[in-house]
């Protein structure tokens, strides 16, 4: 896989809720959602950029609202690190399909399912032109996914997170109750904390920012908006930078 050095992002994480694994019920793993995943992860591949990414279990399990129905908190989320590793394998699966050799690492031992989770090791997999897909969160209860996306991203070197949402960017107001709503081509750290926007939970969000490290929210469901955001147009998604 050779880098095309005209593109600005030459690592990328990208972060994806449990739900896009999701059918129409918002629950479960659907076949065909992991084909359009694994589809949009081949066109970015073969621009020459390493990608690796972050997906959440949400499809699955979720461990707060468990939580408040009284169950442990840690054995709640814990359930929850086990269900991202189940939706990890079925992406690889997905990408594989594609021909694109695929790595699954997990912050939670499982050594006879996947890799452990090692820095360097995910690093050296994406110069080979593998995609690493990075699950079991951070391996600890009470973070999010998107802490675990924020923290991998830093600690891999990408370029940029990706944050695939159902909407093209950051708007001024939420577009779907207001059709007055703008959206933001460009936003920094601080203008998305004045004006109280909602890209990531507050620690994820806290740790992009002390680590500079930009946040490109896009419509992962228009097909081409990825390719196109990750080329520097700037008609598509929001970039958040310093």
């Amino acid at each position: 896989m050779s880098v095309n050095g005209d593109l600005p992002y030459k690592r990328v994480l990208l972060k994806l809720s449990g739900e896009a694994l999701a059918g129409e019920s918002g629950a479960g793993i659907d076949p065909e959602r992991a084909a359009y995943i694994a589809q949009r992860v081949r066109e970015v591949h073969e621009l020459g950029i390493q990608v690796a990414i972050v997906i959440g279990g949400g499809n699955l399990w979720r461990g707060e609202p468990a939580a408040k129905l009284g169950m442990d908190r840690s054995t709640a989320d814990h359930m929850g690190m086990i269900a991202t590793v189940m939706n990890g394998l079925a992406l690889q699966d997905a990408i594989e399909g594609l021909g694109i050799v695929t790595r699954v690492q997990t912050a939670v031992e499982m050594n006879s399912i996947a890799e452990p989770y090692i820095r360097l090791r995910a690093i050296r997999h994406m110069e080979k032109g593998r995609v690493v897909i990075l699950t079991g969160g951070i391996g600890s209860p009470y973070f999010t996914t998107d802490s675990a996306a924020a923290l991998r991203a830093s600690e891999i070197h990408a370029d940029v997170i990706v944050k695939a949402t159902k909407v093209d960017g950051v708007y001024s107001a939420d577009p779907m109750k207001n059709r007055g709503a703008t959206r933001y081509s460009k936003l920094d750290y601080q203008q998305v904390l004045d004006q109280q926007l909602r890209v990531m939970d507050t620690t994820a969000f806290t740790l992009c920012q002390e680590n500079a490290m930009p946040i490109v929210v896009l419509n992962f469901w228009n097909p081409e908006d990825l390719v196109k955001a990750l080329r520097g147009d700037n008609t598509v998604g929001t970039v958040i930078s310093g």
